[in-house]
């Protein structure tokens, strides 16, 4: 389980490292408003993925079972009921875009050099997104195979060509066209390599709508309404503040809030890492029937997702500021700063749940109170937030993101206790004390670079961070994991560090 972890940890650092390269890049090609309107087409056509029902996390629940009971008749049954589910909601979204487009025309104010640039862009991002729908089809068989290494392999070219494409035709042209371009091709890439990557392994797996089972259809759409609600809620929670600001201020305060959130986004992608991999394994545990093994997941992950939460999120709330300002530009340290504080106070709690408890209990099949506390939660964010952005601006947007997310996580951590009947004592005391005591040293390290040694540069920021890592990692192995039923790190070193001595 590690190896496939920590596979898809280095896909999501890759692409980090791709992002931090490409936003400033871009909006400096494209200017704020250029920018903003690229982030409010995005929110605003990223709607369109609510149409495809969450039939992709069910799919991966159901492919598992068959994979785990060795079923390939079944498995193709599943494949082809799904084909035939994601050519028909693909369509679907085509004629939903055209509407969203009027209403993208209608409620926002484009500046008038981009309407005919926006115009395109928001077609061709329908298009990615209505595609999009089949070309999940393929990773959702490697996943319920349990192949993730090479299939991060296909994502990091992915990443790559990404970053190629881009900062080639931006210095071309800065035009949110050709940005829209890039999602096509990229997507397309994907899709081929991971179709060819099945077709390989598994020659015995078909992709055709004549294996479509009316029961099998049923079983998947009825799960998979279950994670629509979960989608709407995210897309509520993590995609509509772009809306919220280019309704209430302008298209030009967007990327204020979004070079913020993107910090977020990818911490939060670090850990669904985590829950790529607990998903279906979680299914294929209750399949077989072992429910010590479960249990041992949802401990021993949920404290590594808390330990790796406050190590990012400290450095975030401490120096993240900072890093804004030498990475984009000094105006953004204040307002984006602020922003990234806010949040990221809220994530620390957030985060571990995320990461590990939703995945587990969407596994198991337990995904009713999860849905719909994350639906309550999308549309009190979506509240909050159009309350609290005329008096408090992007400050007021980023609490009304992060007061739902901690009250969702406190529901989901006791309903996860109760569904895997580990007691939230028990919980408690295995994965917060050490996990939270072996932070305060590196906070302590943060705050002496920042109040002591006044860190700013590119250089120092960088010293911080290789400095606050060392520590974290010396405390994670000689406190927080010294002695620890599943993953006592101590003892696996040791006697690793005396064979190397005697040598």
């Amino acid at each position: 389980m590690l190896k496939n972890v920590g596979s898809n940890w280095i896909v999501t650092v890759v692409t980090v490292v791709a992002v931090y390269l490409l936003t400033p890049y871009t909006i400096h090609k494209l200017g704020d408003d250029g920018y903003g309107t690229w982030n409010l087409i995005n929110s605003i056509t990223g709607y369109l993925g609510l149409l495809v029902l969450g039939v992709p996390m069910a799919s991966v629940r159901y492919f598992a079972q068959h994979v785990a009971r060795g079923d390939t008749t079944k498995l193709n049954q599943a494949i082809g009921s799904c084909t035939a589910l994601y050519l028909i909601l693909g369509a679907v979204a085509l004629v939903m875009g055209v509407g969203l487009y009027a209403f993208f025309t209608f409620t926002y104010h484009i500046p008038a050099a981009l309407h005919g640039d926006a115009g395109w862009a928001f077609f061709l991002m329908v298009l990615f997104v209505s595609s999009g729908f089949i070309s999940l089809l393929p990773s959702g068989v490697l996943a319920a195979h349990d192949v993730f290494v090479p299939r991060n392999v296909v994502r990091l070219w992915g990443v790559v060509l990404r970053l190629v494409l881009t900062l080639g035709l931006l210095a071309l042209r800065a035009s949110l066209l050709l940005l829209a371009v890039v999602q096509l091709v990229c997507q397309a890439f994907d899709f081929l390599l991971c179709w060819l990557l099945v077709r390989r392994r598994y020659p015995a797996t078909r992709f055709r709508l004549a294996d479509f089972d009316w029961t099998a259809a049923r079983g998947i759409f009825a799960f998979s309404i279950y994670v629509l609600i979960l989608n709407a809620g995210a897309r509520l929670s993590f995609e509509t503040d772009s809306m919220v600001i280019g309704g209430f201020m302008n298209v030009g305060s967007i990327p204020y809030f979004t070079v913020a959130n993107s910090f977020i986004i990818y911490l939060m992608e670090f850990l669904i890492a985590i829950a790529a991999v607990v998903m279906p394994m979680a299914t294929r545990l209750q399949t077989q029937g072992k429910k010590a093994e479960l249990q041992e997941i949802f401990l021993k992950w949920s404290k590594i997702a808390l330990s790796m939460t406050l190590a990012a999120g400290l450095f975030l709330i401490v120096l993240g500021p900072r890093f804004i300002a030498w990475w984009v530009d000094p105006t953004f340290e204040r307002p984006a700063g602020q922003v990234l504080q806010i949040l990221m106070v809220s994530y620390l709690i957030f985060l571990p749940m995320r990461g590990v408890a939703l995945p587990m209990l969407m596994g198991l099949g337990k995904a009713g109170l999860p849905t719909v506390g994350f639906l309550v939660a999308g549309v009190l964010n979506l509240g909050l937030s159009l309350l609290l952005v005329r008096p408090l601006g992007l400050a007021g947007v980023a609490l009304g993101t992060a007061i739902p997310n901690v009250l969702f996580a406190v529901l989901i951590f006791g309903h996860a206790c109760r569904v895997m009947e580990v007691s939230i004592l028990a919980f408690m005391r295995y994965v917060i004390p050490r996990a939270v005591l072996g932070a305060v040293p590196v906070l302590a390290l943060l705050l002496w670079f920042k109040l002591g040694l006044e860190v700013r540069s590119l250089v120092e920021l960088a010293v911080a961070g290789v400095a606050m890592t060392l520590l974290f990692g010396v405390m994670w192995v000689f406190y927080v994991c010294r002695n620890d039923p599943y993953i006592d790190l101590w003892s696996w070193l040791l006697p690793r560090l005396r064979a190397w001595g005697r040598v």
